[in-house]
């Protein structure tokens, strides 16, 4: 089970840019990861997530905007997001696991989480 830890949260204009990290503390290699979100008072859902294949899916909400990609060699998850809207403020999470759980939280590895705030 790899630890995971999110990087590049912060606070931006709509419009703006965000490149979201989480480093693994082992081989990522085989393992199916995803983004999540929560914002306050609504449920933690599912954004992007990416199969041991290299396969991506995203929300409907993600398409077109946002890219989910790995960096092996650095035991990374990305999540590059554009065009961010307001709607898109939530801490956001990694998760990890053998399993592809797609967008159903059952990862076994999570992030502490990094915040995303997004003002108009």
């Amino acid at each position: 089970q790899v630890q995971l830890v999110e990087s590049g949260g912060g606070s931006v204009q709509a419009g703006e840019s965000l490149r979201l990290s989480c480093a693994a503390s082992g081989s990522i290699y085989s393992l199916y990861m995803g983004w999540f979100r929560q914002a306050p008072g609504k449920e933690r859902e599912g954004v992007a997530a990416i199969d041991s294949n290299g396969r991506t899916t995203y929300a409907d909400s993600a398409k077109g905007r946002f890219t989910i990609s790995t960096d092996s060699a650095k035991n990374t998850l990305l999540l590059q997001m554009n065009s961010l809207k307001p709607e898109d403020t939530a801490m956001y999470y990694c998760a990890a696991d053998r399993v592809n759980w797609a967008f159903w939280p059952r990862y076994k590895s999570w992030g502490q989480g990094t915040q995303v705030t997004v003002s108009s």
